[in-house]
């Protein structure tokens, strides 16, 4: 591995790590304060439903740029879930495993969101399936960021 591409690597993730405490800033603060006022109504339902959709992209981006540092190949037809998939796996001396089991179950979630979101066209949302979205991109942010520390500790370790 070269050391000058993982430290560009190592960049990439810190990047992406910003991008993602910006989204979760905006959720927080949209929470606190508009949300309060809207309550559960189309505006709010549109808001939420692009954070988890923005956050999401924003770690599939991440888990893309580190896929092709490894030159991993991914499936044309099914390279979302391919992706996932293969970031959960350990490679005997390539790469640590990236995200969890239990991180990988929850960001298919999400990734089925966004497939569904990305062509649904109404503005009448399932508050209950809103809410348990929610939910999830609230569980999967510390799962994520835990795996990331230790595979950029990997990272350094080679490097």
């Amino acid at each position: 591995m070269k050391k000058n591409l993982t430290v560009e690597l190592l960049k990439e993730i810190k990047k992406n790590r910003n991008v993602r405490k910006k989204i979760d800033l905006f959720y927080q603060e949209f929470i606190q304060t508009d949300f309060q006022r809207l309550g559960k109504n189309k505006s709010a339902a549109i808001v939420i439903s692009e954070i988890i959709v923005d956050y999401y992209t924003c770690i599939e981006t991440l888990l893309v740029k580190i896929s092709q540092f490894f030159e991993n190949n991914l499936q044309k037809d099914r390279w979302h879930t391919d992706l996932l998939h293969k970031m959960t796996l350990e490679i005997t001396d390539i790469r640590s495993q990236v995200i969890s089991d239990k991180t990988h179950f929850i960001l298919l979630e999400l990734l089925r969101f966004r497939h569904f979101r990305r062509y649904y066209f109404e503005f009448d949302y399932d508050w209950d399936k809103l809410e348990y979205l929610e939910k999830k991109y609230i569980q999967v942010k510390d799962m994520f960021e835990n795996d990331i520390i230790l595979f950029e500790k990997f990272l350094k370790k080679v490097a």
